[in-house]
């Protein structure tokens, strides 16, 4: 096993949280959006109160003007979402370090419910399509993924770290509903294309491809953790890598199927060129798990795993998706939900089962129960947290 860094798993938590979404019409063709959670969370060994405890995550905040029929533009902080895959969006470039608490795993929650970026953004409606672009200033250095920060800070180090550009075209053209998609970052420009095709009246197939001239995950993490100061500037590639940047290819092709009881079933498939091979994991498990291994070395092994997490890629090169979900199960507004992430390298998996109950218009409760399987020296197998349960309440006003 490779130690965890201290200081280790949080052993329970509870989380209050007042949410809130809004939207004025301020005149002819203006209208504002705000998007806002305020938190307070307790844990063990928190200590109550300090500056950790209360959060405000500050979702969205923009305005849009429609200057002209169907031409809108958009200024403020806002959550700009791309991609037609469920459990992995190759295409959703503006996801990178957006991560906020949720009580779901269930990558469908997390895409809705997370920091926007500060930009600018047109988009134009016409025949038979649409186009957008947006920009995205830098506004602040990156911190630390650690660096602590107040309460209500908007942390736009996470989401305006560097400038940068998506240029979007949607098309409706032979049944395939395509996107091509240009981002660019740093030194960096990606391209991606989303497709989607109905097969009968209970089938849905799709595909997301993302490409582009990149470091892999292991050196983009070390690089990462030298500018922000995580890492020290002498830090070596753990495991071992090269710095050369390649084309790397990331995709995610599956289908979902509906039937009449109101249950669907999604099946994807994952390939992240970037992400860590079998022989990148048996390096892994190699240096961090030998006897007497400094705590700057497995520090470090531990920081590339959160750095992929934060960027929400996946860690592995192959891994399959399944998601079901089916509404008013067994009776009226009982809604369950299952979806399972599978290492196809090593067996390991990520599974989690919910239930939610509305009780009314104004209240609902869920479960979610979520365990890592696999052994000691897998992906999965090798998190500290094995099992973990949560459950919820939710008033409506």
């Amino acid at each position: 096993m490779v130690p965890f860094p201290p200081p280790g798993p949080v052993l329970w938590q509870n989380r209050t949280s007042l949410d809130g979404t809004y939207q004025w019409n301020l005149g002819p063709g203006l209208t504002a959006n705000f998007s806002d959670r305020l938190n307070l969370t307790e844990w063990n060994a928190s200590g109550f109160p300090t500056h950790k405890n209360p959060r405000n995550d500050f979702r969205e905040g923009y305005l849009t003007w429609e200057p002209f029929t169907r031409t809108y533009l958009e200024a403020g902080r806002i959550n700009v979402r791309n991609g037609v895959a469920l459990g992995f969006n190759p295409t959703d470039f503006f996801k990178t370090n957006t991560l906020i608490e949720t009580a779901s795993l269930d990558p469908s929650v997390i895409r809705e419910d997370r920091l926007g970026a500060l930009m600018l953004r047109g988009q134009t409606i016409f025949s038979g399509g649409s186009a957008s672009f947006a920009f995205a200033p830098k506004i602040q250095r990156p911190l630390a993924l650690t660096a602590s920060t107040s309460g209500f800070d908007p942390r736009f180090d996470r989401t305006n770290s560097a400038d940068r550009f998506l240029a979007t075209v949607n098309l409706d053209l032979a049944d395939l509903s395509p996107q091509a998609l240009i981002y660019h970052v740093g030194n960096e420009t990606r391209y991606g294309l989303n497709l989607s095709r109905t097969i009968g009246k209970s089938i849905v197939a799709y595909g997301e491809w993302a490409g582009g001239v990149q470091p892999d995950l292991i050196a983009a993490a070390v690089r990462y953790g030298k500018l922000t100061g995580t890492l020290p500037a002498d830090a070596p590639l753990l495991p071992p890598t090269t710095t050369r940047e390649t084309f790397q290819n990331l995709l995610a092709i599956g289908a979902s199927w509906t039937s009449a009881a109101k249950v669907t079933v999604n099946l994807e498939y994952h390939y992240y060129q970037a992400g860590f091979s079998g022989v990148d994991w048996r390096r892994w498990f190699a240096i961090g798990g030998a006897p007497g291994a400094p705590l700057p070395v497995t520090g470090e092994l531990w920081f590339i795993r959160a750095f992929a997490a934060g960027a929400q890629e996946p860690l592995s090169q192959h891994e399959i998706f399944l998601r079901a979900d089916w509404t008013d199960a067994f009776i009226t507004d009982l809604e369950l939900t299952g979806f399972s992430f599978v290492n196809l390298t090593d067996g390991s998996s990520l599974t989690q089962l919910s239930a939610s109950y509305y009780l009314s218009s104004a209240w609902t409760i869920g479960a979610y129960a979520a365990a890592t399987l696999g052994g000691p020296r897998t992906e999965r197998g090798s998190l500290p947290q094995a099992r973990s349960v949560i459950l919820q309440a939710v008033r409506y006003f």
